[in-house]
């Protein structure tokens, strides 16, 4: 069997049972385990199946998020350690852009001592936090409010990121993939985080370890556009050494 045709059927094959291991495989296929690996680290590579611990999976796609009040509580500790990690990133006197997000909010938490930052968002709670920083300028872009994320979105927004020139954008996103880049189920979202990261100079994503791996329908930027990525320590070591060979700079919280 050529390798090609042996990677199709490994993938139904995982398809079919949901998970396999090394071993599993080498089996079924009668080929010795350091073929299945060779062959796994190609489809780990092009983006169809992901690692586990002890095996493959296919690859996460990601369809939708719960509300903001439900994402407050996921790896909340780990969203605070990138929050304290990414504010690190940001220096005194610069221009800065928060996405809005759970994790970005963290961000917020974390500059509040921060001197003549000007913080552009379209996160209501982002704003309310800052309102405190007396040497914090916060703009806030406006537009549509979503009820349930606290998020300002639509055309308004969209013009006002058009027209902003910033040191950094900070990116939030439900999946990202070393190879699809940056991406998201809601279409309608992905104007204004396009006109984030079209305005910054340095693009840093900040993502829990759950969504490293992970795809969505629309793509939001490529892998090329991003510089910097914050996640938690917990995410695999293949996850990062796949961006890490992308040349993006991961930072590890």
């Amino acid at each position: 069997m050529l390798p090609l045709e042996r990677q199709q059927k490994i993938l139904q094959y995982v398809k079919d049972k949901n998970v396999a291991t090394v071993a599993a495989l080498a089996d079924f296929f009668q080929v010795h385990e350091a073929t299945i690996r060779r062959d796994l680290i190609i489809l780990v590579k092009e983006g169809q199946l992901r690692r586990t611990h002890g095996g493959v999976v296919m690859q996460d796609e990601v369809h939708s998020e719960p509300s903001f009040n439900e994402r407050e509580t996921v790896q909340l500790e780990e969203k605070k350690r990138i929050g304290e990690l990414a504010a690190n990133l940001i220096k005194d006197g610069e221009n800065i852009i928060l996405d809005s997000g759970t994790t970005t909010l963290h961000i917020a938490q974390s500059i509040l001592n921060k001197q003549n930052l000007t913080v552009i968002t379209n996160d209501i709670n982002i704003a309310a936090l800052l309102r405190s920083a007396h040497s914090i300028k916060v703009i806030v872009t406006g537009g549509i409010l979503f009820p349930d994320s606290y998020m300002l979105n639509g055309m308004i927004t969209d013009e006002v990121l058009n027209t902003l020139h910033v040191h950094k954008a900070f990116i939030g996103t439900p999946a990202l993939h070393h190879q699809k880049g940056l991406t998201h189920f809601d279409e309608s979202l992905v104007p204004a985080k396009r006109g984030m990261i079209r305005s910054a100079k340095q693009v840093i994503v900040v993502a829990d370890h759950t969504k490293i791996g992970s795809v969505s329908l629309h793509t939001v930027a490529g892998t090329k556009q991003i510089h910097d990525l914050v996640t938690g320590e917990e995410a695999r070591e293949l996850d990062v050494q796949l961006w890490q060979d992308a040349g993006v700079r991961v930072h590890f919280a």
